[in-house]
């Protein structure tokens, strides 16, 4: 599956977040954003010519970038194939798990009253709600993502923001596979609601231990559904 001129065109409407002058940093940015958006596909091959004029970028600016993302798991190289949206392991998607266990926990578990930015963690939970009022099931899977950062963000530490943004950009790789946004994420909204009620009453260790077991199961529910579905896009990629 090759990611053509034609599949590209939304992408210049990113051309104001970089210039010609930017950072490869910057251009990975939006590459990412993209990724866990499912604008790019697992298995999808990348052109450089087409993404390189989409976003006015150099080629060397765009391997750059492309480099940075394969440093991230987010990317692959194929020798003689190309630069290809990576298709994660089951054991990425369990060692993905073991790190937000670590990170989302440890944020909520200094929750010692309600915090300041309690108002966006609603928000988040909101607009999950009303996506599943809608049925629009990829949105509320976006909703979710956007739940479990702003926990992560009660860490106050700007480097976790940034690992955890990595790790949910690799992890939509894994839902984009599944395909099945309802299944994955509609049970779980009544469980995002019980950790807001415990964060707002800044009750960091209630918090800690719904948000372990929140995690656990999403991990043996994911893992248990996705090895096969992992191995057959696989396949599918490698007659191509």
């Amino acid at each position: 599956m090759v990611i053509e001129d034609r599949d590209v065109p939304g992408l210049e409407a990113d051309r104001g977040l970089v210039s010609r002058k930017s950072t490869a940093e910057r251009v990975a940015g939006v590459l990412r954003k993209r990724i866990a958006e499912g604008f790019f596909l697992p298995g999808g091959r990348l052109s450089e010519q087409d993404i390189g004029n989409a976003l006015g970028v150099s080629r060397n600016t765009l391997r750059e970038a492309f480099r940075l993302l394969t440093h991230e798991r987010l990317l692959a190289h194929e020798l003689n194939r190309g630069v290809f949206v990576r298709i994660p392991s089951v054991e990425d998607v369990v060692d993905i798990y073991r790190v937000r266990k670590i990170i989302e926990c440890a944020a909520v578990r200094g929750v010692t009253a309600k915090p300041a930015s309690f108002p966006k963690i609603r928000e988040k939970v909101e607009i999950g709600d009303e996506a599943a009022r809608t049925g629009n099931w990829k949105d509320l899977g976006t909703a979710n993502v956007w739940f479990h950062q702003e926990l992560a963000a009660l860490s106050g530490s700007e480097r976790v923001n940034e690992l955890v943004s990595r790790l949910i950009a690799e992890l939509r790789l894994v839902f984009h596979i599944m395909a099945e946004p309802r299944r994955f994420h509609e049970r779980y909204l009544p469980r995002n609601h019980e950790i807001l009620d415990r964060v707002e009453a800044g009750d960091g260790l209630g918090a800690e231990q719904l948000l372990m077991k929140y995690l656990e199961d999403a991990e043996e529910q994911l893992v248990g559904a996705y090895a096969e579905r992992a191995a057959a896009a696989r396949a599918a990629i490698a007659v191509e």
